[in-house]
């Protein structure tokens, strides 16, 4: 299944609270506020025509203040909660047509839960904890023991099996939670505001851990949280809710560089945007290149016509060979050259189009040009000129 695929697409989700909830979708109601449809019918609008989709392999975060909308949410995701109206796929199918046994089996194999307050059993240890869901699965004994001491190891809790929940510091239950949902083999984990219970220092060795771990699992997994830096390091998109509606959805440079409305302009004001952004969201397309084929005096030519001292030359490979200057291709005239080829040039200062800004700031100050963005295979995919590196923190750092 490629990474690009819709794993979880849901559309028109509806959660109403409250006797009778489909009145809400009256005429004289259904454009109503929440405010004003609670007050009109006693109703509360838990979530408001939500609708997005989750690719495979992906993390895509779900934040919002207390009240937005975005545990009932997750809820709805699992059928934990049961939607008022809309559609809840997973891989094409809709979850809400399932039948209670076929809502089991999913809820079994397919999808896997994280809650925030661990949930564990007190009186089963460590090892007992982790395996227990493959025990309802129905895995004898000694499978179930052996993926969950593999579970467990993953987490960094090796060696930890037989103590109990109440022996362990609240981050360490939230390993044992985490190994839980790792040793299902889910394709989906949900995590419902996870770390939120943590400390600052265990918060963030949590939120690296599951970086690390997704690094090499490639779940796909919806993230629950009111921490806009969390969703910011986590996401690979961001939905911001509201009043049970989504607002604004988008990557976190997106985000962070493209506010849609005041309310999101509120939560991303003290971000820094060097922490955020990354260098594919900021780089260009450079003015000019030139080829190893070429001729000195067409390089030379493309400088005096972009009003540039320097260009990229691109090797025959098509990967980037270097920085040809004004200088260098005037002594290559001199030498009465035809050709590019084994050119003297400047190393240039490259970067990933995955670096951030934060990280291609100290690289700028070792050269007076542009910094390369570089793809694995060394060709040039764009510049970052540092008149743009500057222009894209000036505004809040």
């Amino acid at each position: 299944m490629s990474s690009e695929e819709r794993q979880i697409e849901v559309e028109g989700l509806w959660k109403v609270f409250g006797d009778r909830p489909n009145r809400v979708f009256q005429p004289d109601y259904v454009s109503m506020s929440r405010a004003e449809i609670q007050e009109a019918l006693g109703l509360v609008v838990g979530l408001r025509d939500v609708s997005f989709h989750v690719n495979t392999g992906n993390i895509f975060v779900v934040m919002g203040l207390s009240g937005s909308g975005k545990s009932t949410l997750v809820r709805c995701l699992i059928r934990l909660i049961e939607a008022t109206s809309g559609e809840i796929r997973f891989d094409g199918e809709d979850i809400c047509e399932y039948s209670p046994k076929e809502l089991m089996q999913f809820r079994r194999t397919k999808v896997a839960m994280v809650f925030q307050h661990y949930s564990l059993l007190p009186h089963r240890n460590v090892l007992d904890n982790v395996a227990y869901g493959l025990k309802i699965r129905g895995l004898d004994k000694e499978a179930r023991y052996r993926a969950a001491e593999e579970a467990i190891e993953t987490v960094g809790l090796g060696g930890w099996e037989s103590y109990f929940p109440r022996e362990m510091s609240g981050g360490m239950q939230q390993r044992i939670g985490l190994a839980r949902a790792l040793v299902m083999d889910s394709e989906v984990i949900l995590m419902d505001e996870p770390f939120s219970g943590l400390d600052p220092l265990i918060r963030r060795e949590m939120q690296d851990q599951l970086i690390s771990l997704q690094s090499n699992l490639q779940k796909t997994i919806v993230f629950i949280t009111h921490d806009l830096n969390e969703a910011l390091k986590l996401g690979d998109r961001i939905a911001i809710m509201r009043d049970g509606e989504i607002i604004q959805e988008g990557s976190p440079e997106e985000i962070v560089m493209l506010p849609t409305d005041d309310y999101v302009v509120e939560f991303v004001r003290d971000v820094s945007r060097a922490k955020i952004v990354r260098a594919r969201a900021i780089m260009r397309e450079p003015d000019v290149v030139v080829y190893e084929r070429q001729n000195p005096r067409v390089a030379l030519h493309a400088m005096l016509n972009h009003g540039t001292d320097s260009v990229f030359l691109i090797a025959r490979n098509f990967t980037l060979r270097g920085i040809l200057t004004r200088e260098l291709a005037n002594d290559l005239v001199s030498q009465r050259k035809e050709s590019l080829e084994g050119a003297q040039v400047v190393e240039p200062v490259t970067a990933d189009p995955d670096d951030r800004i934060e990280d291609i700031v100290p690289k700028a100050a070792q050269t007076e040009y542009p910094i390369a963005v570089v793809g694995e295979n060394g060709s040039l995919l764009g510049e970052v000129p540092r008149g743009v590196l500057l222009a894209s923190i000036s505004e809040n750092g």
